[in-house]
């Protein structure tokens, strides 16, 4: 036998082995297009299963060119067919990858079994063969140009040189950044511009912090810090997962001095994410600013320990219900606060568990008060713990007030052996505040039970998903603006509730503007809750009901801004079988097939046990969450960042349920179904996922948005985030395709022009130009970075920084870093900056004088 004999044959059975793999695969279409066609669904799966059935069949019966023949048919019906569905679309951001995932496995199959063929059939070295490959070739680079056509590409900002003079606006941060959100009003917004447009190519790491705070128990107690630090004076304050407080030089990072509350294991275990996202700051005023202490390298500073003082303090909740006072320049304990330095937050509470409920999202101080508010972990009971918010004097830790749905008076005491309300809507994101007109700013989330609601009373619906403002000074209702009626899909309030001053009909307005998860921007008098801008109430679907469950016959919808929830746009996007995608045939046709099982009627499908169950889009993760908003008062745009990704809610009657919830010997954990007891069902509602981890939704699955807050207009909208950290089964693809991918965690607005975010499943850091939305710089992150960055100067410098310690939830790559960037210390954009000069060539802070 000749070697050519030999090479034709072995290509033989390459040439069957591939038909026999487009048989199967047609197979399995057919068989699923079957059932979707049952279903109402589109013709193409049957039709084309068929034929590549019959392509690959074709050659075992001696046809081998009708069976190519039936394959470039099926091919040729498969193109055309994508092309139609995801132009139908509106050919959506990353439209290559969705025309991608419909075409790619049988355009490779049939490619692969055409060239094996002709191999088989001619010599290698023929025309028709290097033809085919050059055909193949071209195709392929074609194929691969569609999908690098989104590769995220870095802008080259030169020429994009803006002013660098700082540009202060009263009452945003400039030097210092005091709150979670910049001040207690929530703008992420820095007036420091020695960053911008023209140098953001020049940041390197400035220093790296790593606080050694890991999970003490991996898959069970699950970390994602969430921090977002704060700079006041001559130190920064950051907060681990556990509590861990730590004090840092901020020219060098290194520590100045840290605090370990030693928060117990158990008492995390509750905690759907075990987070810390701020430290509280405040300033009796007694003693001016912050004295230095010079940090260096392996050298304790000598600080008096015995707790005087304490002028100067740090604030931290524990997941087992304490707030801490720290003092913050030596970080002792201030054992004059509360009792010997702490508040029992667990007072009053009934938690029945450690843990059920606490405190995540830091105290906001104003009017000399800590505002301290919950997370109360959800679906678990419906008499879970309170939602109550509670006023603490700063000073002495005395309950000056504690704010509930059900509480009609604030101040009311309450009895020793008595409780706070059960299963009261609970604020657990950041709460703002406006000490100017004395008032707090509040975003409620839901009662108890996120997906039943049958038994909540009238007073209740009128605080779920509310914003509520109360008195400073006494805790008293003074408004309240309900975001979702009855709500039934847990659209509570996750982002800020941010403060700022609106022009409207000639008259300058101070305002509220509230992100939600359904993808609304509301804008509210600060003073009486009145929409400044219009709100319309629309139609929702009804029937369907679960018994002894009710519904809104409508929802309250901003008109005038567009609705971030899914693809930004003036309608809140309303999905069908064409939005659904796979990686293969085979995983897409399951989505499609779940998808016609299941009820969807856009954001307000309610909780059924009619079908399957429902599909729930904005998801739980949103539309926009506690990253919260960034404000640029020069250019006047909103940045926003959404998830665009859906669950699947699957309500399930009380005798299908076996799980034990949080106070009843259940952890979350254990739990394949979240038990909602007190009520009629439990549910589950994972993220909706393909057979292959992918999402079944076609990307992006994230976007970041820049609104213009007095037109209403969508400025720009960009997918953030790429495949490079995350893709099927969980391997990372290491393709940096701008695909969008659901995002946690804030912006950074800065009056240099720029926004920095990084919130993404990928590990970068980004900014963009705020105007135009253009990435002007990247940089890569050692972990995940669900965390909002922020800005400070120091020494004349310039810093961003950002808190890297992943999500495990959200499943990115766990770490515990804090990363902090600044320009070259001897560049040109530092010299003749006010406010002193570079840092020391040894990257340690020089000394200063105490007051």
């Amino acid at each position: 036998m000749t070697d050519s004999h030999r090479g034709h044959t072995a290509w033989r059975w390459v040439y069957l082995i591939f038909a026999a793999l487009v048989a199967l695969m047609g197979l399995a279409m057919a068989v699923l297009g079957g059932w979707l066609l049952v279903l109402g669904g589109t013709p193409y799966y049957l039709g084309a299963g068929l034929l590549l059935v019959a392509g690959g069949v074709l050659p075992f019966l001696g046809r081998p060119l009708a069976g190519l023949g039936a394959m470039a048919l099926a091919l040729f019906i498969t193109v055309i067919w994508a092309l139609i569905e995801v132009g139908s679309k509106g050919w959506l951001p990353a439209w290559g990858l969705d025309l991608a995932g419909r075409v790619g496995v049988i355009a490779g199959l049939v490619g692969a079994t055409a060239l094996s063929y002709l191999f088989w059939r001619t010599s290698i070295r023929s025309r028709g063969s290097l033809a085919a490959l050059a055909g193949v070739g071209g195709a392929a680079v074609i194929a691969v140009g569609l999908i690098l056509g989104f590769w995220e590409r870095t802008e080259d900002p030169s020429g994009l040189v803006q002013a660098s003079a700082r540009a202060d606006v009263a009452g945003d941060s400039a030097e210092e950044w005091t709150h979670f959100g910049g001040t207690a009003g929530g703008r992420r917004y820095s007036g420091l511009s020695q960053v911008h447009a023209g140098n953001v190519g020049e940041l390197e790491v400035a220093w790296t912090f790593r606080s050694g705070d890991a999970s003490p128990a991996p898959g069970r107690i699950f970390y994602s810090s969430q921090n977002t630090p704060i700079k006041v004076g001559d130190s920064l304050f950051t907060c681990t997962s556990s509590a861990q407080v730590f004090a840092l030089d901020p020219t060098t990072g290194y520590v100045r001095w840290r605090h370990d509350p030693g928060t117990p294991p158990e008492a995390m275990e509750q905690l759907f994410s075990v987070a810390c996202r701020t430290v509280a700051y405040f300033d009796n005023g007694v003693s001016g600013s912050i004295p230095s202490i010079p940090a260096v390298p392996g050298v304790t500073p000598a600080i008096s320990r015995t707790g005087g003082g304490c002028e100067r303090r740090v604030y931290v909740a524990t997941a087992d219900g304490r707030l801490i006072a720290l003092d913050a320049v030596g970080g002792y304990v201030c054992r004059g606060f509360g009792q010997d330095g702490v508040v029992d937050l667990t007072l009053g509470m009934g938690l029945r568990e450690p843990g059920f409920a606490s405190n995540t999202s830091g105290a906001t101080v104003a009017g000399g008060l800590l505002l301290v508010g919950q997370q109360v972990s959800d679906n678990q009971r419906r008499d879970a713990p309170s939602g109550v918010v509670r006023a603490y004097d700063a000073m002495t830790g005395d309950l000056r007030w504690a704010w509930d749905a059900l509480r009609p008076d604030a101040q009311a005491a309450l009895d020793p052996d008595d409780i706070y309300p059960r299963g009261t809507p609970n604020v657990w994101n950041v709460i703002s505040a406006d000490e100017e007109l004395g008032l707090a700013f509040l975003g409620t989330g839901n009662p108890g039970a996120d997906h039943w609601g049958g038994n909540r009373t009238e007073t209740e619906d009128r605080f779920t998903a509310a914003v509520v403002a109360v008195d400073l000074a006494t805790g008293a209702t003074r408004w309240v603006f309900t975001t979702v009626l009855h709500d039934l899909w847990d659209y509570d309030l996750g982002a800020q509730p941010m403060v700022l001053d609106l022009e409207i009909d000639g008259q300058s307005r101070r305002a509220i503007l509230q992100g939600t998860k359904a993808g609304d921007l509301f804008v509210l008098d600060a003073l009486t809750g009145e929409p400044l801008r219009p709100v319309e109430l629309r139609p929702t679907p009804q029937g369907g009901l679960l018994p002894g469950e009710r519904l809104s016959p409508v929802q309250p919808r901003s008109v005038f801004y567009p609705n971030l929830s899914g693809v930004p746009g003036p309608e809140p996007e309303r999905i069908d079988a064409r939005h659904l995608w796979g990686l293969t045939p085979i995983d897409a046709a399951l989505c499609r097939i779940e998808f016609h099982q299941r009820r969807y009627e856009g954001a307000f499908t309610p909780p059924t046990l009619d079908q399957k169950g429902m599909v729930l889009l904005p998801g739980t993760v949103g539309g926009m969450n506690w990253g919260g908003l960034g404000f640029d008062p020069e250019r006047r745009l909103v940045i926003s960042n959404h998830s665009r990704l859906p669950n699947i809610v699957d309500m399930h009657p009380r005798q299908d349920v076996q799980d034990r919830s949080a106070g009843s010997g259940g952890t979350r954990p254990d739990q394949a179904i979240a038990p909602q007891s007190s009520t009629p069902f439990g549910v589950t509602r994972p993220m909706w996922l393909s057979a292959l981890g992918v999402p079944c939704l076609a990307p992006p699955w994230g976007y970041v948005a820049a609104t213009h807050i007095d037109t209403g207009e969508l400025v720009w909208s960009r997918p953030l985030g790429t495949g490079y950290d995350m893709g099927p089964l969980g391997i990372p693809t290491r393709l940096k395709i701008a695909m969008g991918t659901p995002n946690l965690g804030g912006p950074l607005v800065t009056a240099g022009g720029l926004t920095f975010i990084a919130a993404a499943q990928d590990n970068f850091l980004r900014a963009f130009e705020t105007a135009t939305g253009r990435l002007v710089w990247e940089a890569r992150l050692p972990a995940g970075a669900q965390a909002g960055p922020m800005a400070y100067e120091h020494q004349g410098r310039q810093y961003i920084a950002i808190t890297v310690t992943g999500h495990a939830r959200f499943e990115t790559k766990e770490g515990d870093y804090l990363v902090a960037y600044a320009l070259p210390p001897t560049g040109p954009d530092l010299t003749g900056v006010p406010n002193g000069a570079a840092a020391d060539p040894d990257g340690t802070a020089p000394e200063e004088e105490g007051p």
